[in-house]
């Protein structure tokens, strides 16, 4: 034990109570309790079978009842002990063969935005079975589930459940039984993975400090099901939430991040221009070429060249009305990093657009879909909660096992929820190249390396617990 340490020991309870949380680990620490197997009584076990998960029943033996030894407090720093019991509860045989069935499940029954039915079925009976209690619908086929004392601080930990309109290519015995449609970008395993941490947590739940919610949404593909949950009540008096994503760039196990900035902020536009029958001398022709050309300005000349943006004219498609009027549609995207960044590009897309048909004596309107919710803001990681998952991943993983990742030109959903509370986004290496998990998200091809589900489950759980101690 360190000498500042001792010290604190010496001095009273209230003092104690004071010091910092989550100091560096090292081998003295392990006078702390951290595995539920110190306790007397000890919790319920993990149980991994079909029957439910009912409390230890401490009413059988009077005698012991009476004589037993209270149980220790919660540890009030997390050790060394507490990141090995963790990960040897995702390793335990048992346990993995329980994620890798339940992945396998959802696998072969993908299910697309909102339709996600069947898999919030699986999990709502797989809660039941543990004895944890939820909160069901939620964006209509969304769950809030809750572990821990019911009290403050409260964590979340985040799990999207849909999947995409592919067919499948890859042969294996598990394939997607539904024809066009497929779980390209890792869905099945992030619900597994949120599954894992819930068998962990709820294991380990006389040593939480506080509650963890677990939040299984509907819809990050598309429809923005984060917003929904958010509106419904998702993140009710959570204070902090994480997420993780699988990743192909990744060597499998190998957790990456970075703070500030991560993901891009994403939107999509089209763009009506017209040019009425009587206006002879209008060209919607002309007007869209123009705009198209003025369109790429915005970045060449405007943009910082050391914040990345991207505006793109995607598609280009001229008819004509039976009265003459002449019409060319143009679709496209653009990103950004930062709020300001994205909002200042829609402004100027939209006015390039309608004054350069103007120029050519055409009307132009854009849609940017606001409606229709597929306006995704940057995803940028807070400061505090990203170094909280860098020490968590060292030290249940060792510190070559995690990364300082560069931002990605991708979006994710999840950016909602950073929006309201400090927020933390990071990925778990799938890449495989012996097993062939080396394919990008949204490929045909897309597959997983399995050895990553208790990896994830293991972070999520110490992520969350960690939390509770360092953050209470």
């Amino acid at each position: 034990m360190k000498p500042q340490q001792k010290l604190s020991l010496l001095l009273s309870p209230l003092i104690f109570t004071l010091i910092l949380p989550s100091p560096p680990i090292s081998a003295a620490d392990d006078d702390f309790p951290c595995s539920s197997s110190l306790y007397d009584p000890p919790p319920p076990s993990l149980n991994y079978s079909n029957s439910h998960l009912h409390p230890p029943n401490l009413s059988t033996n009077n005698k012991n009842r009476s004589t037993a030894k209270p149980p220790p407090p919660p540890p009030r720093v997390w050790t060394r002990s507490c990141s090995d019991a963790v990960l040897e509860l995702a390793r335990l045989p048992e346990a993995v063969s329980w994620i890798r069935n339940l992945r396998r499940k959802i696998h072969e029954y993908p299910e697309l935005a909102f339709q996600e039915v069947r898999t919030s079925a699986l999990i709502r009976s797989e809660l039941e079975r543990m004895g944890v209690g939820f909160k069901y619908p939620l964006a209509q086929t969304g769950i809030r589930a809750w572990i821990g004392t019911g009290g403050p601080p409260f964590v979340g930990l985040r799990a999207d459940m849909d999947a995409l309109p592919i067919q499948e290519a890859v042969e294996w015995e598990h394939k997607s039984k539904v024809a066009g449609k497929m779980h390209a970008c890792g869905h099945d395993a992030h619900v597994a993975m949120l599954m894992g941490a819930a068998k962990i947590l709820k294991a380990r739940e006389q040593l939480l400090q506080g509650t963890v919610i677990l939040i299984f949404q509907p819809a990050e593909e598309a429809g923005n099901g984060a917003k929904r949950m958010i509106a419904d009540g998702a993140l009710e008096n959570v204070e902090a939430i994480f997420a993780l994503h699988v990743s192909h760039e990744l060597p499998t196990a190998v957790i990456g991040s970075r703070p500030g900035p991560l993901l891009a902020g994403c939107g999509f536009f089209r763009a009506l221009i017209t040019t009425p029958h009587n206006r002879r001398h209008g060209n919607s022709i002309l007007a869209a070429s123009a705009a198209i050309i003025s369109l790429q300005g915005i970045i060449s000349r405007e943009a910082n060249p050391l914040d990345s943006q991207v505006v793109s004219v995607t598609t280009v498609d001229a008819s004509s009305t039976t009265s003459g009027e002449s019409i060319v549609v143009l679709g496209g995207t653009f990103r950004a990093f930062s709020n300001a960044t994205f909002y200042q590009l829609l402004h100027r897309i939209r006015q390039v657009i309608v004054q350069q048909a103007a120029v050519y004596r055409c009307s132009a309107t854009v849609d940017f879909f606001e409606e229709e919710s597929t306006i995704y803001p940057p995803t940028v990681n807070d400061e505090g909660m990203y170094e909280h998952v860098r020490k968590v991943a060292g030290d249940l993983l060792g510190a070559a096992s995690f990364r300082v990742v560069p931002p990605m030109m991708g979006a994710e959903d999840f950016s909602f929820y950073s929006e309201v509370v400090p927020a933390a986004f990071y990925y778990v290496g799938i890449r495989n190249e012996a097993l062939g998990s080396t394919h990008t998200g949204h490929s045909p091809h897309f597959m997983i390396d399995e050895d990553v589900l208790p990896v994830g489950a293991a972070a999520h759980a110490a992520i969350a617990e960690r939390y509770l101690i360092g953050y209470g």
